[in-house]
């Protein structure tokens, strides 16, 4: 009695299917290494510690990469010249990020640096954020020039991170990379989520939104003049990374509907 009982034990616990009767089928052997040395999500520095990083993650080596607000050139400062081809670009030399001159689908990656405070955006030169020991700002997050078109205040910063991601969108072939730096702000005392607005807008243009890195400054930020903190001082920004989808969907359902679509396929499909 008690070997036919333990025989209809390991009877039992058997795995279904007839692989496992087959004497030729090899177990599954879990792959890779235990290690530590992982690109992670939040770092403490710099943009030129942090952009070298997303570029091993996301982009193939030997890429051609068009900086299309290269600015000062910050972001390629430790990027070794061997691993990659910047074709860099910006307003100082003629090439504004809303109209580039590409052809349709001719790029694999884009990098979109515009200025992304509301104070670099005002109509007059005067009023332009970055005064006094803030004046870096003028030189490194724009031309140092007054808007005299387009949407104010927070607005403005907007209608340019959707007017040059429409422009990448057209430019990039299919499952080309979209690297974007932004940073949220507090706008007329109203707390704006640039990042998440970004991401929501560029859903509709087919962009899924593959990876998020927060960048967090290594000193203080110094206020000069606060009757009364009711927001907290943002000392982080982002660098966010899309991929060119075949068609406009929500960055929700792209990768985890499809997951759910192939396991509900395969349990239909289960004996």
């Amino acid at each position: 009695m008690a070997q036919q009982l333990s025989f209809e034990v390991m009877n039992l616990s058997l795995p279904f299917g007839d692989e496992s009767r087959d004497p030729d089928h090899k177990r599954r052997v879990q792959g890779g290494v235990c290690t530590t040395d992982v690109v992670v999500s939040a770092y403490m520095g710099d943009n030129a510690e942090v952009f070298p990083k997303i570029l091993a993650l996301h982009v193939p080596r030997g890429a051609e990469i068009a900086d299309v607000t290269y600015g000062l050139g910050v972001f390629w400062r430790k990027v070794s010249p061997k691993d990659y081809k910047p074709i860099a670009s910006d307003l100082k030399t003629g090439v504004d990020c809303r109209n580039l001159p590409y052809e349709d689908a001719s790029l694999d990656c884009v990098v979109l640096d515009p200025p992304y405070m509301e104070g670099l955006y005002r109509r007059e030169n005067g009023h332009l954020a970055g005064s006094g020991s803030h004046g870096a700002f003028r030189t490194a997050y724009s031309n140092g020039e007054e808007t005299t078109t387009g949407p104010k205040w927070h607005d403005a910063v907007l209608d340019m991170y959707f007017k040059a991601g429409t422009e990448a969108c057209r430019v990039l072939r299919e499952r080309g990379v979209l690297i974007v730096k932004c940073q949220d702000e507090v706008s007329a005392n109203t707390q704006r989520l640039t990042h998440v607005e970004i991401i929501n807008y560029y859903a509709k243009l087919g962009f899924y939104a593959k990876d998020l890195f927060v960048v967090v400054r290594p000193n203080s930020p110094c206020v000069t003049r606060l009757k009364k903190q009711v927001h907290a001082r943002k000392n982080h920004s982002y660098f966010l990374v899309f991929v060119k989808t075949s068609s406009p969907r929500s960055a929700s359902s792209h990768p985890s509907q499809n997951r759910e679509q192939v396991s509900r396929k395969r349990r239909l499909q289960r004996p």
